[in-house]
């Protein structure tokens, strides 16, 4: 008598965009894993559910997620898998034409819509597990989200239409998350949200992100708290002073600038000023000197001059940013940017973006090559190649420069510090050897 073999469900969670989805996908995967699901994430392993998590931020975004929907609907049309599952900003946005142009997907889910998820694949949504998280990221690090949705109204952001308003976290929970971290190794937080600085407006009628970082430093095991994404206008400069004060607060804030001409800032609905950006700068390093302010601007932006661009350059010259990053302006349905002509041309907004990174290059240059003879704290993430390879304060994961040691002739755990002399330097990267 033959016997029936059922195989056990496997589920591939598949994470695209930014660390925010990522720690959505996180949580995804810990209420499956509590209901004893196999689960893997971002993995070639054999799976019969695939469950695509979606960016919708820009245009490259938003192909990148159409494309590896459209390749897991294929494998599903020729029996590869069994189910196939939408989540994330761009399912947000664009459900019901996703349903329509692509219906071999099983459902397609928004990104507040996790318990609607786990009730397709008949599992139930644990309220207790709420503070507690699977890691995908190394476990020395992991990012936290202190809050959801945005209330500015940038004019060229869809951000706001697939996250919602602001709604903080309560600093009791996110200190909860802290310690549950703390015991599974973690070392390092890195502090993410839509609005960093607009933290406690909701709950507690005031920005309190200070207050926040207080509670966190208290957190035995956690060594370094690290700050993404602040909006500079009405910037609560007392996170300044709690940067000074706190050592476990790295002197590091990824603060996106967008642009430095008052006339595209003022189209771009940003409430901000170049002079009052660059105010916020100098305050920055007066207050804490060492700190490394990582930006992001946008260029392409409709309207935008030759004048107005190379005002962007004068100011990335004269601030010398540690880091920065680039967009190019992408047309977004329903943002008040919509409104106006997407009148500078493709191959002009990626010349321009080039031309603030070849400005940025040297800038980058100069600073690394000042740290050569420093002697830095460094967070090691892996080693690749012939390579340990390790952060300082001054370098958020995946996005910034990296310090690198020669395997062959010194050894490093991965997740641990070790303090490490800078003997050289080059654009993106820096050179050491351990001291101790």
């Amino acid at each position: 008598m033959k016997t029936k073999t059922l195989r056990q469900d496997k589920v591939n969670v598949i994470t695209l965009g930014c660390s925010k989805n990522l720690v959505d996908s996180e949580n995804l995967i810990t209420q499956l894993h509590a209901n004893d699901f196999d689960v893997v994430h971002d993995s070639n392993e054999e799976a019969n559910i695939i469950i695509v998590n979606t960016c919708g931020f820009i245009d490259l975004a938003k192909e990148e997620s159409i494309n590896t929907i459209v390749q897991y609907a294929d494998i599903k049309s020729k029996g590869g898998i069994d189910k196939l599952y939408v989540t994330g900003c761009l399912s947000q946005r664009y459900k019901d034409d996703l349903e329509k142009e692509i219906p071999e997907v099983d459902a397609y889910f928004g990104t507040l819509e996790l318990p609607g998820l786990l009730a397709r694949l008949n599992a139930d949504y644990k309220h207790e597990l709420i503070g507690e998280r699977s890691l995908t990221t190394p476990h020395h690090f992991a990012y936290m989200k202190i809050s959801e949705g945005c209330n500015r109204t940038c004019s060229f952001c869809a951000i706001p239409l697939m996250r919602g308003k602001h709604i903080s976290r309560t600093i009791e929970s996110l200190v909860k998350e802290a310690r549950h971290f703390a015991t599974m190794g973690v070392k390092e937080l890195v502090l993410i949200a839509q609005e960093l600085t607009y933290y406690g407006l909701d709950l507690y009628k005031k920005r309190a992100l200070p207050e926040l970082l207080d509670a966190l430093c208290e957190v035995e095991g956690i060594e370094w708290i690290r700050l993404h994404y602040a909006y500079p206008s009405k910037f609560p400069r007392e996170i300044f002073d709690a940067m000074a004060k706190q050592p476990k607060v790295c002197n590091y804030l990824d603060i996106p600038l967008q642009h430095a001409s008052d006339t595209v800032l003022e189209r771009m609905k940003r409430q901000t000023t170049r002079l009052e950006q660059q105010e916020l700068i100098l305050y920055a390093r007066s207050v804490v000197p060492d700190i490394a302010i990582r930006t992001t601007f946008l260029v392409g932006f409709p309207g935008e001059t030759e004048e107005e661009f190379n005002d962007l350059c004068d100011f990335v010259e004269e601030m010398k940013f540690d880091r920065v990053g680039v967009f190019q302006y992408s047309h977004e349905e329903d943002t008040s940017g919509y409104l106006l002509e997407d009148d500078v041309p493709q191959d002009l907004k990626a010349d321009r973006a080039n031309r603030i990174m070849e400005i940025q290059q040297s800038i980058s240059l100069d600073h690394n090559l000042n740290r050569v003879g420093q002697t830095l704290r460094v967070l090691f993430d892996r080693k690749e190649g012939e390579y340990f390879v390790g952060r300082t304060e001054f370098d958020s994961p995946e996005v910034d420069n990296e310090v690198l040691l020669t395997a062959a002739e010194q050894f490093v755990r991965i997740g641990d510090f070790a303090m490490v002399e800078i003997t050289d330097a080059e654009e993106y990267d820096l050179y050491g050897k351990v001291i101790y």
